[in-house]
């Protein structure tokens, strides 16, 4: 994992200076990396970090930055992170005071495109109604809606089975976020049924299509 410096990767590409933009007026636009940020939460499906975020760096023009839940951290060791990861206490560390920045709003800012994978039933609740207690679900809530979000449902049958869970996926479509649905196959707890995190292969096959259709660069 990056040493968290406390900047994010690529934010001075969102705070251009002045004299920059001046001596590049006449100049063709730069481009610059594509921004993933990617969120992970307390889903046993969180065990997949480390190869997701490995297939994700494997596209050309694309940097990644993680935003975890205290919960997610129990299914991954951060050694196996291979870039800046932030979670909850990041958020507070980094303001002290007024002229510091906010942490979600610079992510939010930061990023393209935002991929939750896994999305637990617990953070899905949350996000269907709003609620922002964490550092993930504020980017969330701050989110703006012209830029992809994709989400990867993942928990157990039963929970997936329940009728509140449907509406709350709804919820999260109406907002104009993309589902990658889940899976049937015998989860860890050793269920049979709907519920699984959709492979690593497919989330990344969707965010190369998102990708495509976005012109997969920025201009800084």
């Amino acid at each position: 994992m990056e040493p968290n410096s406390g900047r994010l990767p690529g934010l001075e590409a969102t705070r251009p200076h002045m004299e920059s933009r001046a001596a590049c007026s006449a100049a063709a636009p730069l481009r610059r990396p594509f921004h993933v940020l990617l969120g992970v939460t307390g889903s046993v499906a969180a065990l997949k970090l480390p190869v997701l975020v490995s297939k994700l760096l494997d596209i050309p023009d694309l940097k990644v930055a993680v935003v975890t839940t205290e919960r997610a951290k129990h299914f991954y060791s951060s050694q196996d992170v291979p870039v800046t990861l932030y979670s909850d206490a990041d958020e507070w560390e980094m303001w002290k005071c007024r002229s510091d920045p906010v942490l979600h709003i610079d992510l939010r800012r930061w990023a393209d495109l935002m991929l939750v994978a896994p999305l637990d039933a617990n953070t899905l609740g949350k996000v269907a109604s709003g609620i922002c207690d964490n550092l993930l679900t504020c980017v969330i809530r701050a989110w703006d809606r012209s830029k992809p979000l994709l989400f990867c449902p993942a928990m157990n049958t039963a929970m997936w089975e329940h009728p509140i869970t449907e509406q709350q996926v709804g919820q999260l479509k109406a907002f104009g976020y993309i589902e990658i649905p889940c899976v049937a196959k015998k989860l860890v707890c050793g269920d049979q049924g709907l519920g699984a995190m959709a492979e690593v292969g497919t989330i990344v096959d969707k965010v190369k299509e998102v990708l495509s259709q976005h012109g997969g660069s920025q201009q800084s």
